[in-house]
C-alpha cells in the first residue's frame, strides 16, 4: 500500500524539555536519567 502514512519524527517533543518544564512547575521531580539497551520492532 503506498497510502500507508509513516510516524512523523517532527511530532515527537524534547523528551528532555519536557521533564525540564515538568520540573521547574512542580509536576514531577527528576530522580534518574535512562538510556535504552535495545530496540524491538515487529
Amino acid at each position: 500500500y503506498s497510502g500507508i502514512a509513516e510516524e512523523a519524527p517532527g511530532s515527537y517533543k524534547d523528551v528532555a524539555e519536557v521533564v525540564d518544564s515538568a520540573d521547574h512547575a512542580n509536576l514531577a521531580r527528576k530522580v534518574a536519567r535512562v538510556r535504552p539497551l535495545a530496540c524491538v520492532k515487529g
